[in-house]
């Protein structure tokens, strides 16, 4: 038996429950979860923005040490140090076979699964397959990705969901050169390292927007050069940093109606916009026909950072042992499994960078 965090439906409070974890199959593997992220995708299931089943256990941005391995695995031992990775690609379809492993129909669509986890006999979903606010979880050799021992499990967490997301939006789609001017709206996990990943790619002007205006300091130490808050004024005061032109980068990592409009209009003619952040299936958004002509700009989203995690975390990580990228400074608040409900309050309030929930003692 283990821990773990469960919503019922969606808008009840969050409950504390043992669950049993589930079997062990041959293809399987046994993780101890050491620490997790608090991503604003939970708080999207738990409100009903992303549609799924429940009951659900919340959570897909952690790391831990693998206890146990079945039969047929040989990727990886007990003992190893793991990152969990909420979209394994299956390597044969379409997408996965021309280069684009993050549109994998195997995870198209999919918010959560029945990966065995039972509560009183009952079936418990786990959130994007991984379920990772528990203290153990069981699921395929393909959901875990090895990082080396001296990179702090803490930190390995967040790479699996906010840093591999908002910094590979950058580095992927993005394709932010040198100095170019790039804009990055809503600062949470996902934009701070959307923010770390234009200073990692050289850019120049680089423009930090949000609601609340204690994000500044985050935001300047992850590389901002200028902050600005966001109000109807906002496409104006991103051009007046940017000679008048307006960004050639927007991203945005909100994914609101009114938060892509308002990239939409902070970018230059010609720029690019990419939204990283999930919005609600209800809302519109609306352009005219003139101004998609006129404008000449680019429209695009990001999945998960546009990134291959089996490929893309090593590189990652060799990014944050050297120093290039500091993900630690995410991390404004711990907790423990109880203190979920009061990280999504913060969310919900603008407040802070990433809360990290603490699981307990590295266990090899």
């Amino acid at each position: 038996m283990t821990r773990a965090v469960i919503a019922a439906v969606a808008g009840a409070p969050l409950e504390v429950r043992e669950v049993d974890p589930g079997p062990l199959g041959p293809n399987d593997v046994r993780v101890r979860l050491v620490a997790a992220g608090v991503c604003h995708s939970d708080l999207s299931i738990t409100n009903g923005t992303i549609p799924c089943e429940f009951p659900v256990v919340l959570g897909h941005e952690a790391a831990g040490v693998v206890a146990e391995v079945g039969s047929a695995v040989s990727a990886v031992a007990p003992g190893a140090h793991v990152v969990l990775n909420w979209a394994p690609p299956c390597r044969a379809c379409f997408f996965c076979t021309h280069g684009e492993p993050w549109l994998c129909v195997k995870n198209a669509g999919v918010s959560n699964l029945d990966r065995g986890v039972r509560l009183e006999g009952s079936t418990v979903y786990s959130t994007l397959g991984l379920g990772a606010f528990s203290e153990e979880v069981v699921l395929p050799e393909g959901s875990v990705v090895v990082v080396p021992d001296e990179l702090p499990l803490e930190v390995a967490a967040l790479l699996g969901c906010a840093v591999l997301t908002g910094l590979g939006a950058v580095v992927h789609p993005g394709h932010v050169h040198p100095g170019d001017s790039v804009a990055v709206v809503g600062l949470g996990g996902v934009g701070l390292s959307a923010l770390a990943g234009a200073r990692l790619a050289g850019a120049g002007t680089i423009v930090a927007i949000d609601r609340a205006p204690d994000k500044e300091a985050l935001a300047r130490a992850e590389g901002a050069s200028e902050f600005v808050l966001a109000d109807e004024e906002l496409a104006r005061r991103v051009r007046g940093l940017t000679e008048g032109r307006g960004a050639d980068h927007v991203f945005d990592c909100v994914g609101s109606a009114a938060t892509i409009r308002a990239s939409w209009n902070s970018a230059r003619r010609g720029g690019r916009v990419t939204v990283v952040g999930v919005g609600r299936r209800s809302e519109s958004v609306e352009f005219n026909p003139l101004e998609l002509f006129h404008q000449a700009r680019t429209l695009t989203s990001s999945i998960y950072g546009s990134s291959d995690p089996e490929h893309d975390l090593p590189a990652l990580v060799a990014h944050v042992l050297a120093g290039e990228v500091d993900v630690e400074r995410l991390v404004t608040h711990r907790c423990g499994l109880e203190g979920v409900g009061e990280a999504f309050s913060r969310m919900e309030q603008g407040v802070g960078g990433r809360t990290v929930i603490e699981l307990g003692v590295e266990r090899g």
